[in-house]
């Protein structure tokens, strides 16, 4: 079943077997706390573009978001989106066995049960929602997210409509994700950019659209969407 929690900038869309909206608000707030409790030690760590040093007393979200930040070389909160979805699938994935899917800001961490189509969001691109991802159970746990330039708030340094990352966690894919699409400028960019991307551990595929064009690297299955 399907259900949403909301905590200010957190709004998440949760797939479990059973409705676990209590719990998942609690985690929400817990790890939110966490999180602006480190960062009132840290003050950077709210506004830093640049990696900041790792911290094994740091908590997790907080650990997970600088550890992505370090491998992808941003900011630690451009893993943020990923990382809150991960602290929370995770948290719930004991009493929802059967798979849990959180989805937060277009930001998914996936330990599902069957196989599952993740549609790729590209902005004002001809080729938005017209392909997905399909990810199978034995992929599992996997994050996959997206940066854009022109969807959404978050800030991208690049031109990209959509630059989606699958890797090992969310936190990293989030982090990822945003690290190339900070290097698409034009479409000459986006092969270069993939190969970088690529190159990550924990990375296992990516995909840049741009208007008509697209580019997609790594252990991906590209399906049609019905429209």
């Amino acid at each position: 079943m399907g259900f949403s929690v909301r905590v200010e900038q957190t709004d998440l869309f949760i797939r479990a077997a059973v409705d676990l909206t209590a719990q998942a608000y609690d985690l929400v707030v817990a790890g939110r706390r966490r999180i602006l409790d480190w960062a009132g030690q840290q003050p950077d760590f709210l506004t830093s573009l640049e990696p900041l040093p790792l911290a094994a007393a740091a908590p997790p979200p907080v650990k997970e978001m600088l550890a992505a930040g370090a491998r992808a070389g941003v900011g630690p909160m451009a893993a943020v989106a990923g990382a809150m979805a991960e602290f929370v699938g995770r948290g719930l994935k004991p009493s929802s066995p059967e798979g849990i899917i959180v989805e937060n800001g277009g930001d998914v961490y996936l330990d599902a049960a069957g196989q599952v189509v993740i549609g790729l969001l590209a902005g004002r691109s001809p080729l938005s929602l017209r392909l997905g991802l399909l990810l199978t159970p034995d992929s599992m746990p996997v994050g996959v997210c997206t940066s854009s330039a022109t969807v959404g708030h978050s800030l991208s340094l690049g031109r990209a409509d959509a630059a989606t990352v699958v890797a090992d966690t969310a936190a990293l894919a989030d982090a990822a994700a945003t690290a190339l699409g900070n290097k698409v400028l034009r479409p000459d960019d986006i092969e270069p950019a993939l190969d970088k991307t690529l190159a990550l551990p924990g990375v296992r595929g990516a995909v840049v659209v741009m208007g008509e064009k697209i580019g997609l690297l790594g252990d991906l299955e590209i399906v049609p969407l019905s429209r």
